[in-house]
């Protein structure tokens, strides 16, 4: 068995993993591994698991995890008179393997047992300081390891990795040294003293310190180019016949505080073997910082020259021509000549010949580059651009997407420090702000390094603002806007338009129908006009065929735009597609009203359930982000538009909002303009579907106090009479539910009369009047086929299976369940599936079979995450079940969830919950 502490934790047998050992062993293991050999007493290491803060439990917990460890196979602790002692064989504690390799100076192989952070997933008391401890050594014998490497003239090779872990350890000053005199003997003199002087800057700032004598001798003998600093060469080794030429290294700087990008590293490493790698990506995402990392990682590839070129993409484009006699003159040739052609040609010939890497930066487009392409040859371009280069066949392309949460904040800690760690949540909140862009980052991050008196939460207090958002992302250097605004310019004018309209939506997204409203464009000019912001990386896409703008370029493009009444042309488009929607899925729900305003742009047809569902899905959110934050125009004809959809899918917060800010909008506009009768009783209908009883009844009642329409008061009746229902109020439910079905026939609609028809059948199969009960069911069910309403159908097969149920007929009620489960599944209606999956649930253990009840509770619970009455009605069965089968910490569990959502909506069947959780254990369900 051996042991593993630096890195995550482990214990292994047989070279694997031992499985199921709980945190809080693994943290008293490992104490006691550290301090191997040494007895701990129950004192110390109880100090050791929980400091100030221990547990009264904190004995027994220690007592558990020795008898755990014990049985797992870990026989090395001893229990002494004074406490316990850790006694490991030679080789089998990794600490110990990694200290016997260091005193040997084997470093490398050392420093090869390390996995990670040591004491990764410990979160003792003791941790901090035992891993800070270890880590030291670590970094004790990495810098041993960069001495020798140095010693022995293998600058070279270890200039990478010396860089990468000066930007983990940005204040170790050996290291920093070491880096210092690496960079300086590959003949980056200027690069050595910037390094160096970073380093100063940050032990100032950090510690208000100088660097030490040794140091300070260093980067005084960088600066005067002392030639003691070279490599020492052996004594006998004879002086070659030829010096030979140095090699030219045009490179940027490569910052010290990279961070991310691994794997588009590995793939810019791996596609070195092609000559021609493009790196997209919108303004500010890192491209040329990548692409210069990736060029001095292969530097040691291409022995004849590293070169570097800014093309200038933008209104000081950098021309080929001119592009060619820079790179011409890098690899030393003074005879250049006069024309472009001619120039094209020589560097083809130069590149057939050697083996360079070059980065040409921030091209225009692929015309741009395309004199600049090698012929046959063993060299790497690696090409920046803020387009997709499409045209230049035969690249490898590489898009840079924004960092991932880990990479950003590796990215923003490595510059700001410890104050980063100090404010986790703060630093979480800049991330975001930033949109995880690197420049936006850098910028945060070089304002917080620079601004002593600041915290990050105060920095994300300003960044929250949007109206200076952009502002606060600028330095007298650069700034996320300056970037953005060369990329905008690089546009054509229509795109530029369309870029500065798509800042106005008010949505997540957006797909070519929706933008050819906004634009007053065709949906065929629109798509290409979104395809090429795609490509320029002024768009982003997460799915086919939908589109969005990242956080700061939204922003960039709202303070451009100037509304030509976008938004209302986008409002109307919604209104006019929602409604061929839903009218595919809810034919009978969606009736032609009154002054409809007309369409502006064309709408295509959405053809069949499947389309207009997953439109609506697609487009919900961004339809109720319209309503709220553009104009008011349309929104009481939308609200009546969506209504079936949103509250059959039970998208009833949605509902509320869309419902509200009609109701806002009629009351604003007053009586005579637009009635408030409907929003009034589609918020009383959303409240009651919603489990919200009190406001069910209060805007129900509104309705019938103040509007005349018999459409709206059947409505506010029928909400009524299912409120009294649900509180088994049922004379008044039956009341109500009689005027509001008086209500639909004097109307003439029989849809909605057969709705009013089964909520009545329900409430009299409650009421114990079976008979009646299934007359008005049945003719229910009559009048939705006739109308061919498949969701009317689907409510009634529902009703009667409950009814059969209790009347007996379990088999026929299943049946029922089943035919309802199959409409709502077909319709998409979730929500209301959990309603049949709950009936059969109550069918099943009705017919004695609890574990049948179980799977089909279980699954309504799954569907009716939006549903709180079928989640009370799911835990209630599942209570039940777990009762009859005698689990009965199950069935209190489930009970208890059913008495908490009962409660909240204020039922009767809250009294019979507790009762049951109160009955003996084992009772009969």
């Amino acid at each position: 068995m051996q042991f593993a502490l630096l890195g995550p934790v482990q214990v292994l047998a047989d070279g694997e993993p031992v499985q199921g050992m709980a945190p809080r062993h693994r943290a008293v293991l490992a104490y006691l591994l550290l301090n191997a050999g040494r007895v701990i007493s129950m004192e110390k290491l109880i100090d050791a698991m929980w400091g100030y803060d221990q547990p009264d439990t904190a004995r027994s917990q220690i007592h558990a995890a020795m008898t755990a460890l014990r049985k797992k196979g870990v026989d090395l602790i001893e229990t002494r008179t004074g406490g316990y002692v850790a006694q490991p064989q030679p080789g089998q504690l990794d600490v110990q393997v990694f200290n016997d390799l260091v005193g040997k100076g084997e470093f490398r192989q050392a420093l090869e047992l390390w996995r990670g952070d040591a004491l990764a997933d410990v979160s003792a008391a003791y941790a901090p300081g035992s891993r800070a401890l270890l880590d030291d050594r670590r970094l004790t014998a990495l810098e041993r390891l960069m001495e020798a490497e140095l010693a022995a003239g293998r600058h070279l090779d270890v200039l990478d990795e010396l860089a990468a872990q000066v930007v983990a350890n940005p204040l170790r000053e050996r290291l920093v040294g070491h880096l210092v005199l690496a960079l300086h003997r590959s003949g980056r003199q200027a690069d050595a003293l910037a390094a160096a002087r970073s380093y100063r800057t940050a032990l100032a700032d950090e510690q208000g310190l100088d660097p030490g004598h040794a140091f300070t001798e260093l980067e005084r003998a960088v600066l005067a180019d002392d030639p003691s600093l070279r490599p020492e060469q052996p004594a006998a080794t004879p002086a070659p016949a030829e010096k030979p030429q140095p090699r030219k290294s045009f490179l940027p700087y490569d910052i010290p505080d990279f961070a991310g990008r691994t794997g588009e590293l590995d793939k810019l490493v791996e596609q070195s073997r092609h000559p021609i790698v493009t790196i997209d990506g919108m303004a500010g995402i890192g491209k040329t910082t990548l692409a210069v990392r990736a060029a001095h990682r292969l530097a040691g590839r291409y022995p004849d020259g590293q070169l570097f070129l800014d093309l200038q993409a933008g209104r000081d484009l950098l021309p080929a021509a001119a592009a060619l006699e820079a790179l011409l003159r890098q690899l030393g040739l003074t005879d250049i000549p006069a024309t472009e052609a001619e120039r094209s040609a020589l560097w083809r010939a130069e590149l057939a010949q050697r083996r360079i890497v070059a980065v040409l930066d921030n091209a225009q487009d692929a015309e741009h580059v395309r004199p600049l392409l090698p012929g046959v040859s063993e060299s790497l371009l690696l090409i920046t651009s803020r387009r997709r280069l499409v045209g230049l066949d035969g690249a490898h392309a590489l898009s840079v997407e924004v960092l991932p949460e880990k990479d950003a904040l590796a990215l923003f800690a490595g510059v700001v420090g410890e104050r980063a760690a100090a404010e986790p949540e703060a630093v979480t909140e800049v991330l975001e702000l930033c949109g995880y862009l690197p420049l936006a980052l850098r910028i945060s991050a070089a304002r917080l390094q620079h601004r002593p008196r600041w915290t990050v939460s105060y920095l994300a207090g300003r960044l929250a603002d949007e109206r200076r958002r952009l502002a606060e992302l600028s330095t007298s250097e650069r700034s996320v806007a300056a970037a953005f605004t060369v990329s905008y310019e690089q546009l054509g004018e229509d795109e530029q338009r369309m870029f500065r309209l798509l800042g106005l939506a008010p949505g997540r997204d957006i797909e070519p129908h929706a933008a050819a409203a906004l634009a007053g464009v065709s949906v065929f000019e629109a798509e290409d006009l979104l395809e090429n912001l795609l490509d320029a990386h002024m768009l982003l896409q997460r799915e086919p065929g939908r589109y969005t703008l990242h956080d700061l370029l939204r922003e960039h493009a709202r303070s451009l735009a100037a509304d030509d009444d976008a938004l209302m042309r986008l409002l109307v488009h919604y209104l006019h597609r929602s409604r061929s929607a839903v009218k595919q899925l809810f034919p009978h729900s969606v009736p032609d009203r009154p002054h409809m305003p007309p369409v502006l742009t064309p709408v295509e047809p959405l053809t069949g359930t499947a389309e207009a569902i997953g439109w609506l899905d697609a487009e919900r959110a961004n339809i109720i982000a319209t309503v709220v934050h553009g104009p008011n125009v349309c929104i009481s004809h939308l609200a009546f538009a969506m209504r079936p959809y949103l509250d059959r899918q039970g998208h009833h917060d949605d509902a509320l909002t869309l419902h509200s800010i009609a109701l806002q909008r009629s009351l604003a506009l007053g009586e005579r303009a637009m009635p408030p009768g409907r929003a009034l009783a589609d918020l009383a209908w959303t409240y009651w579907r919603r489990g919200d009883y009190e406001q069910a009844e209060s805007f129900a009642q509104r309705v019938l106090d103040t509007c005349e329409d018999n459409d709206e008061r059947s409505l506010a009746l029928n909400a009524l009479g299912n409120v009294a229902w649900r509180r088994r109020e049922s004379a008044k439910a039956e009341q109500y539910l009689k005027q509001s079905l008086d209500l639909t026939r004097i109307a003439g609609d029989w849809s909605r009369e057969g709705f009013v028809l089964a909520d009545l059948g329900r409430l009299l199969d409650q009421m114990g009047r079976p008979d009646e009960a299934r007359r008005h069911l049945d003719l229910a069910l009559a009048l939705h086929r006739k109308e061919g309403d498949q969701l009317g159908e689907a409510r009634v097969l529902n009703y009667l299976g409950s009814a059969l149920r209790k009347q007996g007929q379990t088999e026929q009620a299943m049946a029922r369940h089943r035919q309802a489960g199959e409409l709502y599944r077909a319709m998409g209606n979730s929500s209301d599936e959990a309603a049949a999956c709950n009936g059969l649930g109550e069918a099943e253990l009705a017919l004695g079979d609890p574990q049948r009840a179980i799977a089909e509770h279980t699954a309504a619970l799954g569907l009716a995450v939006r549903n709180r009455p079928e989640q009370a009605r799911a835990h209630d069965g599942l209570a039940r079940a777990h009762r009859r089968l005698g689990q009965d910490e199950l069935a209190r569990e489930h009970g208890a969830q059913a008495l908490r959502l009962y409660e909240e909506l204020g039922v009767p069947e809250a009294d019979e919950v507790r009762a049951f959780l109160a009955g003996p254990a084992g009772q009969e369900a």
